[in-house]
């Protein structure tokens, strides 16, 4: 298992190759998310400040205000910079393999590491925060559902799923349920759970219809 980095370590500023010239904006701006995802796994975000930001990404505090308008946007950036190769979608040909393999890395990702505390508190402080609202729909929601829309449609195509089902209700339907048990955690958010969910989709509750008389 790998050892999360200590605060001294996160608090490094990144070497730099460059010479005293301006850095290019998208090297900035991968410093920063590095810096803010290393941060949050390490640590959560009760203590990740603009200044803190800046200090350890080595730039300017108006930089940072100039693309993310307040920490909690700041915060999400940084949290899908850090697991979004984590939360890839596999495309295998075998959309129930590869449902069940995303669901289960998702179901991981919340509950075995840090980063599921922290989508919680993000989840949370969106209620009341319009900036961070507004950016865990841009940057994170609506993302992970393309993507697995994306999927499902290629399913559709392939036969696998049927033409006339939407995707869109099938991805709420999946990743909805898992996001219940972990906001209102009256049941266990387990690999079993996820498995259930994806057999459950795509063979159907229903039980055979009794013959008619």
């Amino acid at each position: 298992m790998t050892d999360q980095p200590t605060t001294a370590a996160v608090d490094q500023p990144p070497a730099r190759s460059r010479g005293r010239g301006r850095r290019p904006a998208d090297e900035v701006r991968g410093d920063v998310l590095r810096a803010v995802g290393e941060l949050l796994l390490a640590e959560g975000i009760a203590d990740l400040t603009f200044e803190r930001v800046a200090r350890v990404a080595g730039v300017s505090k108006t930089t940072l205000y100039k693309w993310w308008p307040s920490r909690g946007a700041l915060a999400l950036d940084g949290y899908f910079h850090a697991v979004e190769q984590t939360l890839a979608f596999p495309d295998t040909g075998d959309i129930r393999v590869d449902l069940r393999d995303q669901l289960r890395a998702f179901v991981h990702l919340m509950t075995a590491t840090p980063a599921g505390r922290i989508l919680t508190e993000l989840i949370g402080q969106a209620q009341t925060d319009q900036d961070l609202a507004v950016a865990y729909r841009t940057l994170y929601s609506s993302e992970r559902r393309r993507l697995a829309a994306e999927r499902l449609r290629a399913a559709q195509e392939a036969g696998q799923v049927r033409d006339d089902v939407d995707v869109q209700v099938v991805v709420d339907q999946l990743w909805g349920a898992v996001y219940h048990r972990l906001l209102i955690p009256d049941e266990p958010v387990t690999e079993s759970f996820a498995d259930a969910l994806v057999t459950n989709i795509l063979l159907g509750i229903a039980g055979p219809r009794p013959a008619s008389r």
